[in-house]
């Protein structure tokens, strides 16, 4: 059996998540549990507006990606779930600030989300050959 490698970046001294890791690596794969606007220094929401929300969601995706070594070029599929579908145009612009060249295979879909927070990410990512 392959083992599994736990990845929870820049998170504030006895933080609890909940049933799940940020990310988990098996193998050349790193799978990045469903992020949203969570400021990692305190583990707390952070609600704004879907542009707030998005670039902080894409930063918490990139700082457990980076953590686990590989770059936001990596990743290879995203599932993005959005409070309100009509907020697609807004938060596509942003997205794609995030990735250049060959864009990941994605899924949107309106979603209700905890908290009232209107956007959450998860993400696979291939982990480059060291």
């Amino acid at each position: 059996m392959e083992k599994k490698l736990v990845i929870h970046p820049q998170r504030k001294p006895g933080f609890v998540t909940g049933a799940y890791s940020d990310g988990v690596i098996s193998g050349d794969l790193l799978f990045v549990s469903g992020q949203a606007s969570v400021d990692f220094s305190t583990s707390e929401f952070v609600l704004g507006s879907i542009e707030e929300e998005t670039h902080r969601t894409l930063n918490n995706v990139k700082l457990i990606i980076e953590a686990a070594g590989a770059t936001m070029h990596d990743v290879l599929k995203c599932t993005v779930h959005l409070a309100d579908i009509s907020d697609f145009a807004v938060y596509n612009s942003i997205y794609e600030q995030y990735f250049s060249g060959v864009k990941p295979a994605r899924t949107t879909v309106q979603s209700v989300i905890a908290e009232g927070l209107k956007v959450e990410i998860d993400a696979i990512v291939r982990i480059p050959k060291r």
